[in-house]
């Protein structure tokens, strides 16, 4: 049994506790074990060393999340905890948040079409997800992958996508091939670094336990207990995506997104995401589920610019 003394500095303490403490009282019901007690600007922390430390930590990044957002809500308190303490949000959260991200902001679907590709994911274990840029395909696989492997559904996530160039040419970027095939995979580590934090991030992929790399290294490999993403699929040749398919091992879940109005492939050669939705539609197991102009959650000028070049083309 340990006893911790934590000093609330420059933070208005309303603002941090909470009305009626309600920020205090989330914590003290995420851990009944400990005694944690408000007294004017200081926080009484009484318990097991272990869970001090952690309640510690989570207090510390409540503090950072004020100074640089300039609020702490009751929200942002249960999304650090959920961060500290994965296991606490269900599997299927009841108000529909998959988890909780780095800043301690629920990350749940915005649309009816991105529920459908969080159902459809719990339902099969290959899902097709195809959309227009900008309606959250990508931004929620990774976020369900990265649930999946919190709450220890699977060993580790693979994320690849095919190195295909729009206008540009790869071989022109400089450095050696991780860096030229990075900014390719860059949106990948933007969704990443929004879910997880840098540190344990920095972990996990220094381990393999979050894999990202180009389409070609997934070549001759079964992906076992994981959950695989193949982003940019519309980019696959036909080869390629038979390939990526069948990669896939016992215990896994794999989503496939893609966007078949932005095809860089060469004008003679077809995509391998057309040919797998037009072979596969009737395959058991096998979701399909296509997202709209109506599901941009990006800037609102994006969904205007998707339907116009639509009515354009």
């Amino acid at each position: 049994m340990i006893e911790k003394i934590i000093t609330i500095e420059d933070i208005p303490l309303l603002d941090f506790l909470g009305a009626e403490n309600r920020n205090i009282r989330s914590l003290t019901e995420a851990f009944p074990k400990s005694r944690i007690i408000s007294r004017g600007n200081e926080i009484l922390l009484r318990g097991e060393e272990p869970e001090i430390l952690l309640i510690s930590a989570i207090i510390q990044s409540l503090q950072d999340h004020y100074h640089q957002y300039g609020r702490v809500t009751e929200e942002n308190v249960k999304g650090y905890i959920a961060q500290e303490r994965p296991d606490d949000l269900p599997d299927d959260s009841a108000d529909g948040i998959i988890l909780y991200g780095t800043k301690g902001a629920p990350i749940k679907p915005k649309t009816v079409n991105q529920q459908k590709l969080v159902q459809s994911v719990k339902e099969n274990d290959l899902v097709f997800a195809l959309g227009p840029a900008g309606t959250g395909k990508t931004f929620i696989s990774v976020a369900l992958a990265v649930r999946a492997l919190k709450n220890k559904m699977v060993k580790r996530i693979i994320i690849t996508r095919p190195a295909v160039e729009a206008g540009e040419n790869l071989g022109f970027l400089p450095g050696d091939l991780k860096e030229k095939i990075d900014p390719y995979l860059r949106p990948i580590y933007d969704a990443l670094n929004d879910m997880v934090p840098h540190e344990k991030l920095k972990f996990y992929m220094e381990r393999d336990i979050i894999e990202i790399a180009p389409l070609a290294y997934m070549r001759g490999r079964t992906l076992n207990n994981a959950f695989i993403l193949l982003d940019e699929a519309q980019n696959t040749t036909p080869m390629q995506m038979k390939m990526f398919l069948t990669r896939m091992g016992p215990e896994s879940k794999m989503i496939v997104t893609g966007d078949t109005s932005q095809i860089d492939l060469p004008s003679k050669q077809s995509s391998g995401l057309k040919e797998a939705v037009r072979i596969l539609n009737r395959v058991t197991g096998i979701g399909f589920v296509e997202l709209s102009a109506r599901d941009v959650v990006r800037h609102r000028l994006v969904r205007d610019i998707i339907d116009a070049y639509g009515s354009h083309g």
